[in-house]
């Protein structure tokens, strides 16, 4: 899920503007700092003083591969909460008395101090992200403010019935696009009874209660479970001290802070699986896939690299030049793998007129099952090569885009060197290593299959 971020003052706009130009010469080497706050948070910032600016990224294992699955949505509607409200409380003793702020008036808190905090949701994660300029009279007040959502979020119940009528209202438009409908049918199929193949219907949406949500955020929105990741205008000594006042209301948990319950790895297909769904639509939708890798496998730089010669690279992919150049039956055809802690899918998709979609598969099928054998040529992995590496400075060339990159250095457990190494590692990639590590990966013969729309033999 996309973080969704509060309005942003002006003047954080302007500074941002001017990130092109800071980072444009800093990207030779990028210092990470990391530590462990006693309150078993693990820290890690990169400093960045150019602009008077933080960005903060705080991610706890909460998300969607937590969830029951006769309650899927739940960590997704639990984040979205986190903005709709924050109970009373005072903070110390003899501090000031901080009253209760419904959704509007949080909403305003944050306008007026130009800051903003983004709640979401992924399958792995629940995820924070802080942005503010960092003055001394504006950064302590974001900070505390961003506190008090953190540690005390109300979750007013009627907000929720609101929030669970839009939701539901929101599923059902869904259903008539063709792509939700692929979607709702290849995820499951792919992950099986997994997490990572649940779907939030309306039919979950009812049993979610608030208490629901409640439960969940005590027992894994705590110090302990937190990878905070910084960029910006902070120095080590400033940026522990914001840690440790954004993460002051939440309750301490166990000492220690015992392991969460293991999620069960996805199960690999063992026969192909073919869903043909009639839908009436201008353009049959397919998807073609199957469980791919985690994010910390070994073969992930020759898996990127692989994939953008077979899909991942537009109009000069292999997939794109078979069925689109040559044959003209689609005009996007692509393959991506979506890696996290577990085996994320491999998915290779397209859109071509309901009468084509046959040909369409077909002519996929074989290109993917040919590169899997006989993987790429030395031309197409110098191509691509150089793209990712011709490309690299454009993923870090903001304080936004780094911090992506720093937290995911911290959620999947990556050296503190990932970036700086990061083009020699691409480098090293042989046309052997992609060809051997798509055949460990890949097996065309056992993938599932979705078409929504496409029109029958028998019916042209």
């Amino acid at each position: 899920m996309i973080l969704a971020s509060k309005p942003i003052h002006a003047a954080v706009a302007a500074a941002g503007a001017a990130l092109l130009l800071g980072w444009g010469q800093a990207i030779a080497a990028i210092p990470i700092q990391r530590w462990t706050q006693p309150n078993g948070a693990a820290v890690f910032l990169v400093e960045s003083p150019t602009i008077p600016m933080v960005d903060v990224h705080i991610d706890f294992d909460a998300g969607s591969r937590r969830d029951p699955a006769d309650k899927a949505g739940l960590a997704r509607v639990t984040a979205g909460m986190t903005s709709k409200g924050i109970t009373a409380a005072s903070p110390a003793i003899g501090g000031p008395y901080d009253a209760a702020l419904d959704e509007n008036q949080l909403s305003e808190a944050w306008a007026d101090l130009g800051a903003g905090l983004g709640t979401g949701a992924s399958t792995d994660r629940m995820s924070f992200s802080l942005r503010s300029l960092s003055y001394p009279d504006l950064l302590p007040k974001a900070a505390q403010l961003a506190a008090r959502q953190l540690g005390d979020p109300a979750f007013p119940d009627a907000v929720w019935q609101r929030e669970r009528q839009r939701l539901a209202a929101s599923l059902r438009e869904a259903k008539t696009r063709p792509a939700t409908v692929a979607g709702q049918a290849y995820a499951p199929a792919v992950y099986g009874d997994h997490p990572y193949g649940y779907e939030m219907t309306e039919e979950s949406l009812e049993r979610i209660a608030v208490q629901d949500m409640m439960q969940v955020y005590r027992r894994l929105i705590q110090p302990c479970r937190a990878k905070v990741s910084i960029v910006g205008a902070v120095t080590r000594a400033q940026a522990d001290a914001l840690v440790t006042t954004l993460l002051s209301r939440l309750p301490a948990g166990q000492a220690g802070c015992e392991p969460l319950p293991p999620v069960a790895e996805v199960p690999p297909l063992t026969a192909p699986v073919v869903r043909e769904i009639p839908f009436a639509s201008a353009q049959a939708h397919v998807l073609i896939g199957q469980p791919g890798y985690k994010r910390n496998d070994p073969d992930f730089f020759a898996l990127v690299l692989g994939n953008y010669i077979l899909g991942g690279g537009g109009f000069v992919s292999r997939l794109s030049q078979e069925v689109r150049e040559k044959r003209g039956l689609s005009y996007s055809v692509y393959s991506y793998f979506s890696p996290g802690l577990h085996a994320g899918a491999f998915t290779l998709g397209l859109q071509t007129r309901p009468d084509q979609a046959a040909q369409a598969v077909q002519v996929s099928r074989e290109v993917l099952a040919r590169f899997v054998t006989d993987g790429p040529t030395e031309a197409e992995l110098k191509a691509a090569k150089d793209n990712l590496i011709g490309g690299f400075p454009l993923l870090i060339d903001s304080n936004r885009k780094l911090l992506d990159n720093i937290a995911n250095i911290a959620w999947h457990g990556l050296p503190l060197d990932y970036l700086d190494t990061w083009t020699k590692q691409v480098e090293r990639v042989t046309v052997a290593d992609v060809k051997a590590a798509f055949a460990r990966k890949l097996q065309p013969q056992r993938m599932v299959t979705v078409t929504v729309g496409a029109v029958a033999a028998a019916q042209q």
